[in-house]
């Protein structure tokens, strides 16, 4: 047995599809392609002019890595998604604040709203607030079943802690009320009832459209004829399988800048270091510390709902290479945007629309589309309007700073031709070759991740080193459930943080472990 290294990744964006094929770290193939309403057919052409351009057969593709947004715009769009049954485990505590609370109404109505207080639910110390009811969850499903309601959240107070109650409650209520899709709130979120309560109902009301998804992405490999497994992109940084996202949709949101932000780190060599990453409607600015993406500490808003779970550090602004710009004393950049329209209302393809892309082939930056129809532009203008462009890119990464040090600025995505040779800031500005599909070589680069994120008590029954030891265990567990090869998992990251605000010697641990993807091939299987 030896490791397969041919692989794909692809990068579904708003304006562009990416895709790359990859032999180890060297890219053999890359090719960008308009996204298309249907997402899936925009791939398949992507697939089609990688192993037309390289001559490489489908059955010698080990893997193919895709990052998506469709989880993301679900959400925001809140379309799509199922009606949830919302179970909650805390009475008689926690009733003041019920499930959905402060949700906009539109999202609310999105996943119906059908709630369930019940008995139970657990201290910091993982002493139970009050007895699980097991009457009262047989009923709880017996209703749920009569609603014809096919996903279930389930959320338990700090339930990190001690996940017993979910664990059982689902069991209860699924043998009341067969087939539900099964989302807990300790698999899901951190610490914190309502933010990890509210990912979880999210993960629930996306666990039909995960199904389709991952269905479409395996469709469209087979129409390539590719028969290799499919992994997706986590927000972290790394990947998790198909059948991993059907349970975890939640985990792909922000995978986009996560995937670009790894791809500059591999095409620059440069591990800490802002990367900038501009594409066809927004530029997304991150840290990258040790090669991986600085994590957001704070609570993340999603579509106006406050969660918990893991994020990247990422500042977007409204500029883009399909970004309207409006003629003035001080033009205006963004944020509107043609999006993947671009090639039919650029100015430079014919159209009617002054975009950025205009701008950056006006002042030479760029060769696409016909220059001709772009020199009549002021030269004020293209250079006032690329001017502004670069003070608030410069501006951004100021912002994401941790220090006043210069810090190298790695510059990707095809909008990047935006920017000039330098950036106002920056110690400097690296624009590494294959920059415009940095999105699709972060994902086919990424490793499998496990993460665990709990509070424990710790003395006479629990010594630290035992809770420390534990929590590595099953974030290492977590990673190879994910996809990741036993052998190659290792713990990257452990953060232990002691609570003292909190009785008990309570002590908050976090841990992280990333391994290789477990796609090992016969010789003969990759050369068909």
């Amino acid at each position: 047995m030896i490791e397969a290294s041919i692989r794909i990744g692809i990068d579904v964006g708003g304006t562009n599809t990416d895709a790359v094929l990859m032999d180890g770290d060297t890219v053999l193939a890359e090719v960008k392609r308009p996204t298309t309403a249907d997402v899936t057919s925009g791939i398949v052409s992507g697939l089609g002019a990688l192993l037309e351009a390289t001559g490489v057969r489908p059955a010698e593709i080990a893997a193919v890595m895709i990052g998506t947004t469709h989880f993301t715009n679900a959400v925001v769009e809140a379309r799509r998604l199922l009606p949830v049954a919302i179970v909650r485990l805390g009475l008689p505590a926690t009733a003041a604040l019920p499930p959905l609370t402060d949700w906009p109404a539109r999202l609310r109505e999105a996943v119906g709203g059908q709630v369930f207080m019940c008995h139970g639910g657990h201290e910091f110390d993982g002493r139970p607030i009050s007895p699980l009811d097991r009457d009262e969850l047989r009923r709880v499903g017996a209703e749920i079943a009569a609603r014809g309601l096919r996903t279930l959240a389930v959320s338990s107070v700090f339930s990190p802690v001690n996940d017993e109650f979910e664990r059982e409650a689902a069991q209860i209520i699924c043998e009341e009320a067969p087939g539900l899709a099964v989302s807990l709130s300790a698999e899901v979120g951190r610490l914190g009832l309502l933010e990890r309560e509210n990912a979880t109902i999210i993960n629930a009301g996306l666990a039909e459209l995960a199904v389709q998804i991952t269905g479409a992405f395996r469709d469209a490999l087979a129409t390539s004829g590719i028969s290799s497994p499919v992994y997706l992109s986590q927000n972290d940084g790394t990947l998790m399988s198909a059948e991993y996202v059907e349970r975890y949709p939640v985990a792909t949101f922000a995978s986009g800048p996560t995937n670009s932000m790894r791809g500059a780190a591999m095409l620059s060599g440069e591990s800490d270091c802002a990367v900038v990453d501009i594409g066809g409607t927004t530029a997304d600015i991150g840290i990258l510390s040790q090669g991986f993406p600085r994590e957001a500490k704070m609570i993340i808003e999603i579509a106006g709902v406050r969660t918990n779970f893991r994020m990247p550090d990422v500042l977007a602004l409204g500029i883009g290479g399909g970004s309207h710009v409006t003629p003035g004393g001080d033009p205006l950049v963004g944020p509107e945007s043609v999006g993947y329209a671009l090639t039919e209302r650029g100015l430079v393809f014919g159209g009617d629309t002054l975009t950025a892309s205009d701008l950056a082939v006006a002042a030479g930056r760029a060769l696409i589309g016909d220059p001709a129809l772009v020199a009549g532009l002021s030269r004020e203008l293209v250079d006032a309007a690329l001017a502004s462009i670069e003070r608030r890119i410069a501006e951004a990464v100021d912002r994401m700073k941790v220090s006043a040090q210069p810090l190298p600025v790695v510059v990707v995505g095809g909008g990047s031709v935006l920017l000039g040779d330098s950036l106002t800031g920056a110690s400097r500005l690296v624009r590494p070759e294959h920059f415009a599909v940095a999105n699709a070589i972060g994902a086919s680069i990424a490793q499998v991740g496990g993460e665990v994120d709990h509070m424990v008590s710790v003395g006479p029954g629990l010594s630290r080193e035992h809770a420390l030891e534990r929590a590595r265990e099953q974030a290492c567990e977590r990673a190879v459930d994910a996809g990741a090869a036993r052998d190659s998992v290792r713990v990257v990251d452990v953060e232990e943080l002691a609570l003292a605000y909190v009785p008990g010697n309570a002590v908050r641990i976090k841990v992280k472990a990333i391994g290789e993807l477990a796609i090992r091939r016969r010789v003969g299987a990759a050369t068909g």
